[in-house]
Parts: structure tokens; sequence; C-alpha cells
């Protein structure tokens, strides 16, 4: 017996051993996701009343670990799926397809919001955000629908990106253990949540952070430092949360065009042919993915827009 939970004991430590070794293989795949992820979710979740960002974070939060619940088992049988019909004879591709129409998403979300950008009247932008704020000071001690809004919209955009991520994952363990493919899968799915939300917390909270260090008293050289660290913070936290925003619409198109592109074999293979070596190449592939990303995002809403006018429902500008 005590032969046998040695043993056992040892296949866990196996197991865990190769769970650790394919989460840093898996991390560093999907560490460019990571960054996406990151400048979407802190754009989303900016704009609510300061009391209340930190609750908006964790909401996002907590929906963002319901949608990796639901992700990494539904990932893990649709590969067994996937694996037994190829067995079966029927190669059936089920994972790609998925991806595509996630991709697809979020080219049609980033061009919504430059159509929103560039086409709307100044006017009608002031009206929106007037009413936008009316509705985040709204005294009510729930989520107002400002919030619900904001909560949503992240939580729906974090259910594409964290697909992507757990796909990923799941592509760099294809061939190991059952076990070891759902270690892994757990702990990305864990790490990536914590990381991003942890991160997002942190950004919301600058400018907080920053007024408590501007009004530090004391005459010292430390003191007078963080004074000066304060007034820093508060002076760039308002342009580092206008590049979240840019970032996070270009993220949109980066992270959907690259999905659109590599599961699009003539473009994949047709942008691979201009591609440069080096440190160029990976440039020129980021601007070759971002840009078919907005094309396919144009694409999308102009085909929405056409079905709306056949349906005899007018168009919306976005």
């Amino acid at each position: 017996m005590a032969s046998s939970l040695l043993a056992l004991l040892d296949d866990i430590t196996s197991v865990l051993d190769d769970v650790s070794v394919m989460t840093k293989v898996a991390t560093k795949k999907t560490a460019g996701v990571l960054g996406d992820d990151l400048a979407l979710n802190a754009h989303q979740v900016s704009g609510v009343k300061p009391y209340r960002e930190l609750p908006v974070v964790w909401a996002v939060a907590k929906g963002s670990l319901v949608n990796k619940a639901i992700l990494v088992p539904a990932a893990l049988a649709i590969s067994a799926l996937e694996t037994w019909l190829k067995a079966q004879g029927f190669p059936l591709p089920i994972i790609l397809p998925l991806l595509m129409a996630g991709g697809a998403f979020l080219c049609f979300e980033g061009a919504e919001k430059l159509i929103h950008r560039f086409l709307h009247p100044p006017a009608q932008d002031e009206a929106e955000h007037q009413a936008l704020s009316e509705a985040a000071a709204a005294p009510d001690g729930n989520l107002v629908a400002f919030e619900h809004n904001k909560i949503r919209g992240a939580i729906r955009t974090d259910f594409i990106l964290s697909a992507e991520i757990i796909v990923i994952s799941l592509g760099a363990v294809a061939g190991k253990a059952f076990a070891v493919q759902l270690g892994t899968l757990v702990a990305i799915a864990l790490i990536m949540t914590v990381g991003v939300y942890g991160l997002v917390a942190g950004i919301v909270k600058m400018d907080d952070a920053g007024l408590a260090l501007s009004q530090q008293g004391g005459d010292s050289g430390w003191s007078r430092f963080r004074r000066a660290l304060g007034r820093g913070i508060l002076y760039s936290a308002p342009w580092l949360m206008k590049f979240l925003s840019v970032a996070g619409t270009a993220a949109m198109f980066l992270v959907g065009g690259g999905i659109l592109v590599h599961g699009i074999g003539v473009v994949h293979h047709a942008l691979q042919a201009i591609t440069p070596e080096g440190g160029l190449g990976t440039l020129v592939s980021m601007l070759g993915n971002g840009l078919f990303g907005v094309v396919a995002g144009l694409v999308l809403v102009a085909l929405l827009g056409l079905y709306k006018r056949i349906r005899g429902q007018a168009p919306e500008a976005g």
C-alpha cells in the first residue's frame, strides 16, 4: 500500500512538473494576446465614476472567470471530438471556424468604433456624453445602466480574447496527457485573469494614487520626490487612458485580423510572401493583420447595413 501511495505521488509530481513547463511555453505564446487583452479591457472599463471603478473591474473579472470556466472544458471537448472524427476518417475542423467567427466579431466591433468616431457629428457625441454622464451619476446603489453596458461589452470582448488564449494554449499542449492539458489550461486561465485585471485595476486607479502622493506632507527630499511623482502621475494618467482607448481599438483589428488572416490560407501565404525577415517582418505582419482586420470589419458593417435596408430598417450609424 505504501508503494502504491508513493507511485501515485510520483505520478502527481510528474504531472505537475509537466504542467509547469507547458504553462511557461503557453504563456510565451499568448503574451501578445495578453497585451491586447489589457489594452482592450482598460479601455472598456474606463469612464465610470471613480468610486465605482474597482467594483466594475471586479465584475468584469468575475465574468472573465466564468468565460474561462466555459471555454476550458469546451476547448478540451471540441479537441477530443476533432481527434475522434479524424481517427474515423472525417477530418472536420471545429475550433478554427469558431475562432474565425470570434475574429470577425472583433473586427466588426472595431469598425463600428471607427465609424462612430469619424462619422458622428460633434453635437451627437456631446449629447451622448451628457447622457452617459447622467447615467453614471445616477444615485443607485446597484449597477446603473451605464455600468451594465460597460461590463457586458467588456465581458463579451473578453470571451473572444479568452477563447484565443485557450486555443493557443491548447495547441501548445497538443499530444500531451489529458491531465497535463487540463492543468495547463486552468493555470493559464487563472494567470491571465489575475494578471490582466490586476493591471487594469492599477491603471484605472492611477489618478487616485497620484493624488495621494501629491498631497504628501513633509520637507524632506523623499517627500518632495513623492509629491513630484504624484503630480507626474496625475499629468500622465489622462494621456495613458487616451492611449489605451486608441490601443484598445487597434487591438481589435490586430487580434481579429490576425485570426482571419491565419484562417484564410490564400491571404496568409500572400502576407508571408511580402513579409521580410527579422524585426521589420514582425512589424509588416502586424500591419498586414491590422489592415485586413479594418477592411473585414468595414465590409461586415456594410453588409449589416445592407441587410437592414433589405429588411426595411434604417441602418444604424455605428
